[in-house]
């Protein structure tokens, strides 16, 4: 048809190159920070950085201040004032609002300027960081600085970006999830007509291993080869799995990534509607990046909520607030948990492996816990024994040379980070420390001609330097050999910050550690339930649910942990804020019977269904009536709220000679200990009166 029409076909192609899109991919948008007039992001980053190195270093001497001039230089000279300056930005908002933010994360913990502006809490220099590890200028490469927020809060601060730089130029990033092998299997059977029985079976034949792909679930599964050849639809089934496998399936958000851009997203990137109010870009993060859009990342840190939790409850209760930047880092009862370990909910260190570490190498310093941090991976983990005997003197410390000392003191000789690699590589072959962390990387990739080309150089260099050739080759071996196990220091030094801050609180606020870690833990009632028998353990008294003393969460009261109300099964949310909202309007109101409770709720929050599993679990008990008393009673008092309050709107009368007075409790006989107990454990997944064994050993001792 195009042949006998010609002048369509010519009309059709300008048409398609009118549409034509150029993606630049050698270019970057910087956004900008808005600077007063007659300012620059380069002269606002200076002052700022010199301001904040005097309030963080008061005594900081020649050596913070080339550091801090160093930096400056480079960061400046890169183009990424404004960044820092972004980052700082919203730190300082968080902090402002109260939203905990972490001490820092991965290289950028290495860095002085973010140590100077607050966007982290670690001393680069007191820890021995490189710079060279973050940003390096013989490597051209964005610097990344992704921030740990109290996670329930996170959204508030990615909202406060895009309201300060503009909707338009603030995006979140769009994630696609993929047909994995069990999910494209189970979607191709469904279209084919196969039934659930069928489906259930697939989903058997498929080996369970994480990533497993359909062509090597075919390689490693008898029964599956089987099943699919024993028909022609079933082969047709498994070729048009095999080709959709891997296929975007849906699309979400990403959890942490937001894209700010210094003009409209939408000239750079295709972008949808997003939730609350934010825009979503239609590619996901590797295409965002490639065409020079600068991704910030907001990551939601659940530990970090817990130190929040622990000290507004501290707070509350004693008036005292705690800055975790001012705690003791030498302090003897947090190392003792440690040596003990005794780490159950602490950030990184609860597993039984990382415990037994600790209780090896019995950390007497900060620096211990970060080794510990960073050696207890596959690999290194096989060096935990050989640095804690060395650490003990039960073994003597081995230097290849003596000019290494200086650099692996801290670790006893064994290569613990990759900041050591590229310290070594500086100290013995004189490279710059930018090429370090070059050779650093390259020699990780463990490609052969790689490897012998750094190799040459490494050793050629150190000779010219003084060093022997056996020595320069040993050493390179060394190199080699922990490259691929170093980890990053920074990054090590950081988290290794929030592990100790929880040990801390754990060490001198128990009672406020257990009530966060069970408020934290109610989705999962194994961690549930060995959190609240070690807090027993430790002779921390567990008080029931109350309708006037329990909050929506585990709170100390007295030094007793109180159960929350959120702990009951049935009780909804919306009940539970209702029920806060009325005693906190009240002046903290305690209600004296069920019935005031009910006028107070209205008929629309106190209900049969909600009420039920509150007696059951002992949280009406302060009415004075028996638990079958309670129960017997509740529809009397939901009529009660049925007459003078329906509902929320409706006034309660201000004449009581309107009052006709309460309903009468029911009448009812006791519920039986044994039916009480069970109760407590439908509503509660737990016994709170006592426990049924500890009720028999208690009667056997009576009798005898």
């Amino acid at each position: 048809w195009f042949e006998d029409h010609p002048e369509w076909l010519q009309t059709l192609e300008e048409m398609l190159m009118s549409c034509k899109v150029d993606i630049e991919y050698n270019h970057f948008y910087m956004p900008k920070f808005p600077v007063p007039d007659g300012k620059t992001a380069e002269g606002i980053l200076r002052e700022n950085c010199l301001v904040g190195l005097q309030e963080r270093v008061p005594d900081a001497g020649k050596e913070y201040y080339d550091r801090l001039s160093y930096e400056l230089d480079i960061i400046i000279k890169m183009g990424y004032a404004d960044y820092f300056l972004i980052v700082a930005d919203y730190i300082q908002f968080a902090r402002s609002k109260n939203i905990l933010t972490g001490p820092g994360r991965g290289s950028s913990a290495s860095s002085l300027v973010a140590y100077s502006l607050r966007i982290t809490d670690v001393d680069p220099l007191k820890y021995g960081l490189l710079f060279e590890r973050f940003l390096n200028p013989e490597r051209i490469t964005l610097p990344d600085i992704d921030v740990d927020f109290a996670d329930y809060r996170r959204q508030e601060v990615i909202q406060y970006v895009a309201e300060k730089y503009g909707t338009n130029y603030t995006s979140q990033i769009i994630t696609f999830g993929t047909l994995s092998a069990k999910a494209v299997a189970r979607d191709v059977a469904r279209v084919f007509g196969f039934s659930n029985e069928e489906l259930t079976q697939i989903s058997s034949l498929i080996p369970g291993k994480t990533g497993i792909t359909l062509k090597e679930a075919l390689q490693q599964s008898d029964s599956l080869r089987k099943y699919v050849n024993s028909s022609e639809i079933r082969q047709k089934w498994m070729q048009v799995a095999l080709n959709l496998e891997g296929l975007p399936r849906n699309a979400s958000t990403h959890a942490a990534g937001v894209v700010l851009c210094p003009e409209p997203i939408v000239n750079i990137a295709p972008i949808e509607k997003g939730s609350e109010g934010l825009y979503l870009t239609q590619w996901p993060m590797q295409e965002v990046e490639s065409v020079g859009l600068l991704k910030m990342d907001f990551l939601g840190l659940r530990n970090l909520t817990i130190l929040e939790r622990i000290r507004s409850m501290i707070y509350y209760d004693q008036q005292r607030y705690l800055r975790f930047d001012k705690i003791s880092m030498f302090d003897q009862k947090t190392f003792e948990l440690l040596q003990n370990g005794d780490t159950t909910g602490v950030f990184q260190l609860e597993s039984d492996g990382m415990r037994q570490a600790l209780r090896e190498i019995q950390p007497t310093s900060f620096q211990d816990i970060v080794a510990v941090n960073a050696l207890y991976r596959p690999g290194p983990m096989d060096f935990i024994p050989v640095y804690s005997r060395r650490k003990h003197g039960y073994e003597q410390v081995n230097m290849p040379h003596p000019v290494l000392e200086p650099i692996l003191r801290e670790t006893y000789g064994v290569i613990v980070y990759q900041e050591q690699i590229m310290l070594i590589a500086s100290r013995m072959a004189g490279f710059t420390m930018g090429e370090a962390d070059i050779l650093r990387r390259a020699v990780s990739k463990k490609k052969k001609e790689v490897l012998d080309s750094e190799r040459a150089h490494f050793v050629e260099n150190s000779k010219a330097n003084g060093f022997s050739e056996k020595i320069a080759e040993e050493v390179y071996n060394l190199i080699v050999r922990f490259a691929n196990y170093g980890f990053p220091k920074s990054h090590a030094v950081a988290y290794s910050m929030i592990s100790y801050q929880m040990a801390y609180l754990k060490a001198h606020f128990p009672a406020y550690f257990y009530a966060a870690m069970l408020s934290s833990s109610m989705g999962n009632r194994e961690k549930f339930n060995k959190i609240l028998n070690e807090a027993k353990q430790k002779g921390i008294v567990i008080l029931g649910p109350s309708i006037n003393e329990s909050g929506g969460s585990f709170r100390v009261q007295n030094g007793a942990i109180r159960l929350a109300l959120s702990a009951i099964k049935g009780v909804p949310h919306t009940f539970i804020n209702k029920v806060m909202e009325i005693r906190k309007a009240a002046g903290h109101k305690k209600w004296r019977d069920i019935f005031d409770m009910a006028i107070d709720l209205t008929a629309i929050h106190f209900t049969r269904k909600t009420i039920e599993p509150l007696v059951k679990a002992g949280a009406l008990d302060e009415f004075g009536k028996d638990r079958a008393v309670l129960l017997a009673t509740i529809d009397a008092a939901v009529r009660h709220a049925e007459l003078y309050r329906p509902d929320e709107e409706e006034q309660l009368l201000d004449d009581e000679s309107f009052f006709f007075g309460k309903p009468k409790y029911a009448e009812a006989s006791p519920i039986p200990e044994k039916i009480k107990l069970q109760f407590e454990k439908d509503v509660l997944g737990l016994y709170i009166s006592i426990h049924p064994v500890q009720k028999v050993k208690r009667e056997q001792h009576i009798h005898s």
